[in-house]
């Protein structure tokens, strides 16, 4: 199911419309270019709902939050909504400030999100528990390897079921809370979190999978997780042999993602069903 998804998005070229930040930008065009997606970034209020009429799915990224584009993520969304296509949030931050978090907090009041992606404490923030998120990384209290304490299950299954949304949670193991079960993905590389648009990329290329897989979003994005995580496998053992560091990391996962196939998600791809 995984490896049709990842198909269906070189099939479809899906027009993924990412209201986003201008930290990760040129990554996250790149990485969707590179699953057989196609990128337009427009954040501009004047045109956000019309270049999200022509797209396939919206992405809203927090991660440079100005007075500007936030009535452009929403018009966007609301949008979107309209049309019935699937929207994706990352938080990012959340919890750093009171204008990220109140944001997220809006946003998802006001649109309705297929998926919302982040750390956990970005996630736990926006679920209105207690967090300690330092910029955008998660703080070492929420940095968790997949075994969720009844507390912090909890707050993802009622933000899941406030919002109606499919709940990432991505760490060392990805989590992919859905209506119907979770997904544990345990793919990816610890290096991946030294590189800056690592969360970014994987969001971005949500929106790509949701886009080719509407009907089932929880599925799409654990697809998304699995073959991101791969990616950065088959990138590190590619850098180990060539004895590059973070930059050269960065460069060679989103040429793994461009090299990705259905046979190499069926190989690698370590995903677990509750």
């Amino acid at each position: 199911m995984f490896a049709k998804i990842l198909n269906d998005v070189g099939r479809s070229c899906p027009l993924v419309h990412c209201i986003t930040n201008c930290v990760t930008v040129n990554d996250c065009a790149n990485v969707l270019l590179a699953c057989g997606a196609s990128p337009v970034m427009a954040d501009d209020e004047r045109e956000a709902e019309e270049i999200t009429s022509i797209a396939s799915s919206l992405v809203i990224n927090i991660g440079t939050l100005n007075s500007r584009t936030i009535p452009s993520m929403f018009r966007a969304g609301r949008k979107a909504n309209e049309l019935g296509l699937p929207v994706i949030l990352d938080p990012v931050g959340a919890g750093a400030s009171q204008l990220r978090t109140l944001t997220a907090i809006h946003l998802m009041r006001e649109i309705d999100f297929a998926v919302i992606r982040g750390n956990i404490s970005e996630i736990t923030a926006i679920a209105g528990g207690k967090c300690g998120t330092r910029g955008v990384d998660a703080s070492d209290p929420g940095v968790l390897m997949g075994d969720l304490p009844a507390s912090v299950s909890s707050l993802i299954n009622s933000l899941r079921e406030n919002t109606g949304a499919v709940i990432t949670v991505t760490g060392p193991k990805d989590i992919v809370s859905g209506e119907n079960g979770m997904y544990v993905i345990k793919n990816g590389h610890p290096m991946m979190s030294k590189v800056s648009g690592t969360g970014c990329m994987l969001t971005a290329l949500t929106g790509a999978f949701c886009a080719a897989d509407p009907s089932d979003p929880a599925a799409a994005a654990a697809s998304a997780a699995a073959m991101f995580g791969v990616a950065g496998e088959l990138a590190f053992d590619r850098l180990t042999k060539a004895g590059g560091g973070t930059s050269t990391y960065r460069s060679y996962i989103i040429d793994e993602v461009s090299k990705m196939t259905p046979e190499k998600m069926r190989e690698a791809a370590k995903i677990e069903i509750r």
